[in-house]
């Protein structure tokens, strides 16, 4: 049975009258605050603010690499006991509760609100830096494949650049959204907490979550969202301008990217109004469909016999290399800066936006069972991005590797040399589709799906600001959605027009280092929780909680 903590009810904490309505006082003016001081402190000085997120997150990466690696794999394995422990048959929920969404649903949902605008812009771009062998930035482009003898710009080395990519966007940084979802669902729907970030704390602070120290910890969730999603708006609205200048000839400046978030954050907004039930689940589900089609298009326009030998090969080396890699610390000044550079970067942003995409799989998850939640989670997600990966990243790789004038030759290493990131899957698709009418709809294609996944990543973000700031209420007031999702709009356009989203961008990394101590906390508290709940005794059917066997017909 679901237990209640006996802690207050969310409902003395949020105010009944005046223009905080339905929303907790304090929290909404510090949080409002909060936003405005850093865009304001940022935007004033842009070169002085990057100096200094800059050397937070720099120190981060280079003396506390081993506490992010350690931090991480610990997560992940938390997780694989998880999966396959006696706990494994509980609820997030009530005993009798069942999940809200179809599976096809929920796995849209899951993916299209965390990964879908990054994955788009580095699936292509980061397999192509780590095939190049230039070192171009002073740091080897892939010490893994220059450890194993793969120097050369050879089918092997391709391998190693789909397998660093995988590592990057797979079981690990899974691990910590799963782990967040899992803590705070579990608390909210079968302790009947708020449904915040505060309340996966509750077995470590207790009745203190509802005081100075749960305010903060809700606090930093909501800098993590609203500047995580700020920055994403950023990266899709340059990907999205490139996309409209490849279609329509539109100068892909700041005035167009700018006008671009204005105009996907209306929509996202309508979408986040209307609630999870409809516009955002639907906007996911046509995710889904729209990369199902573009995947086709890449499988079967290119090399399509190669390339699922080469998911093949590149899913083997992951799984081959998982545990090295993950447990792999960088020492040489070299291999360091480039651990720095990307796998500390990485788990940083994974981190970043764990409270965000952690609180809106909880969310979307009530009344499925904990090994439901932890296989669906962390693999199905993981499984789509080792596809996307290897489909997108492996058709740049092949274009590169047979390349006309010689490998590497094919002007797609070099976009990522000059750090045109956004601009390789436009480039790859030109080098399939060969111009012409076909490379103009497949382009369409990509710019609609760029947008979409932008629209559910903006919608899933404001409602989760919203949902922390009523404490825990799963259908906010629908004024402070609109309130929030123009704040988004605002700011990410702000930082645009200033050159600071770059800034702000590296704040949030460095922001990853207390949310990394709180997802351990939680992910503590939650084994804790667990292991005093009686219903797992129930569920795996051996004892009561008072020691004595079960009958048979009694056992859950």
């Amino acid at each position: 049975m679901a237990q209640d903590t006996g802690a207050p009810p969310k409902d003395r904490m949020v105010s009944d009258k005046g223009p905080f309505k339905g929303l907790h006082n304090g929290m909404s003016i510090a949080s409002k605050a909060m936003v405005a001081a850093f865009v304001v402190f940022t935007v004033l000085n842009v070169e002085l603010a990057g100096k200094l997120y800059g050397s937070i997150r720099s120190w981060v990466e280079s003396a506390l690499n081993w506490y992010y690696i350690s931090s991480v794999v610990v997560l992940f394995f938390i997780c694989l006991f998880l999966m396959f422990s006696r706990f494994g048959s509980i609820r997030l929920g009530d005993d009798d509760s069942r999940p809200e969404f179809s599976n096809f649903s929920w796995f849209a949902m899951l993916f299209s609100a965390s990964v879908s605008i990054g994955i788009m812009f580095f699936g292509v771009a980061e397999p192509l830096f780590y095939f190049d062998n230039s070192a171009g930035w002073g740091y080897p482009n892939n010490p893994f494949a220059d450890r194993l003898g793969h120097t050369g710009l050879t089918p092997e080395r391709a391998v190693d650049a789909v397998r660093v990519t995988n590592f990057h966007w797979g079981l690990h940084g899974w691990a910590i959204y799963t782990i967040t979802g899992l803590c705070l669902g579990y608390f909210a729907f079968r302790k009947k907490l708020p449904l915040t970030f505060r309340s996966a704390l509750y077995p470590i602070l207790g009745d203190r979550i509802y005081g100075p120290a749960g305010h903060a910890v809700d606090l930093l969730a909501i800098f993590g969202t609203v500047f995580g999603i700020a920055t994403s708006l950023g990266l899709g609205a340059t990907q999205m301008a490139q996309g409209m200048n490849v279609l329509f000839g539109v100068d892909s400046g700041i005035l167009t990217q700018v006008l671009l978030v204005l105009g996907v954050s209306v929509v996202a907004t309508l979408s986040a109004v209307s609630g999870i039930g409809r516009g955002i689940k639907i906007l996911s589900e046509w995710n889904i469909i729209l990369t199902i089609a573009l995947i086709l298009f890449f499988l079967f326009a290119g090399p399509t016999q190669w390339l699922v030998g080469f998911f093949l090969n590149s899913l083997g080396a992951y799984v081959t290399h998982f545990v090295p890699m993950g447990f792999w610390t960088a020492s040489e000044p070299g291999d360091a800066a480039w651990q720095g550079g990307w796998t500390i970067f990485y788990w940083g942003w994974w981190l970043s936006w764990a409270p965000f995409v952690g609180m809106f799989i909880a969310r979307i998850s009530k009344g499925r069972t904990i090994r439901e939640f932890m296989f669906g989670a962390m693999l199905v997600p993981t499984a789509m991005a080792f596809i996307w990966i290897s489909i997108f990243g492996g058709n740049a790789l092949f274009i590169e590797m047979n390349a006309v004038d010689g490998v590497g030759t094919a002007g797609l290493i070099e976009m990522v040399n000059n750090w045109n990131l956004g601009g390789t899957l436009f480039g790859t698709i030109d080098g399939l589709a060969g111009g012409g009418a076909l490379t103009w709809v497949i382009s369409a294609l990509a710019t609609l799906l760029l947008a979409t996944w932008f629209i559910t990543s903006s919608d899933s973000g404001t409602l989760v600001v919203t949902t922390i700031l009523s404490m825990g209420n799963p259908h906010p007031p629908k004024r402070y959605r609109i309130i929030w999702g123009g704040a988004q709009a605002l700011v990410a356009a702000v930082l645009l027009m200033a050159g600071g989203l770059g800034a702000l961008q590296t704040a949030s990394i460095a922001a990853a280092l207390p949310t990394s101590i709180l997802v351990v906390l939680m992910a503590v508290g939650v084994l804790k929780s667990l292991m005093e709940d009686p219903s797992a005794e129930i569920a795996h059917g051996g004892f009561a909680p008072d020691g004595t066997a079960l009958d048979d017909d009694l056992r859950g």
